[in-house]
């Protein structure tokens, strides 16, 4: 990097993120992944947008699904589960196989360690060049508990998580 775009990374890295497993299905078999990069984009009709890694199999079962969910991690979710969705890849592992989780509106939903999940149907996506931001409108959704939603902050500097290099926060090392 140069100082211009260490400077840049500097500035941007201060943007507040939550914590998200983000699903969706490749036919019948569900996938999902840590996602940091979820907000809502319109009230009513209720919105949200994802920006996803076209290297992810998520991006692969959302762009042909059309679908897909959102659940919003508790504080207290452990990093062994984080690390299941955060660092590996549904094309090695079935990552649904001993966890909770539902289908909603017709898209699997982890249930396991979230407070809420929605389910949108995806109406545009938008290339990003390394990312495709897919943007749609929530179908269906439910309050799972009550407590504090898990940030990237919280994620980064009390569970010392680190940043998957497909994420869209990975800053590569400087000198």
């Amino acid at each position: 990097m140069n100082n211009c775009e260490e400077e840049i990374y500097k500035a941007i890295s201060k943007f507040s993120y939550g914590l998200y497993i983000v699903s969706s299905r490749e036919g019948e078999k569900p996938n999902g992944q840590v996602a940091n990069t979820v907000f809502q984009t319109t009230a009513c009709p209720p919105g949200i947008a994802v920006s996803i890694s076209k290297n992810n199999l998520t991006h692969v079962c959302i762009a042909d699904s059309g679908l897909y969910s959102v659940s919003v991690l508790a504080q207290d979710s452990p990093m062994p589960f984080i690390g299941l969705f955060g660092f590996r890849t549904g094309r090695d592992i079935n990552k649904f196989e001993k966890i909770s989780f539902k289908t909603l509106g017709g898209c699997p939903a982890v249930t396991e360690h979230s407070l809420s999940i929605a389910t949108v149907k995806v109406n545009k996506a938008v290339d990003m060049a390394t990312h495709t931001l897919f943007i749609g409108e929530v179908t269906a959704a439910e309050t799972l508990r009550d407590g504090v939603p898990l940030t990237y902050e919280y994620y980064k500097t009390v569970k010392h998580g680190m940043t998957q290099k497909n994420a869209t926060t990975f800053a590569p090392a400087t000198k």
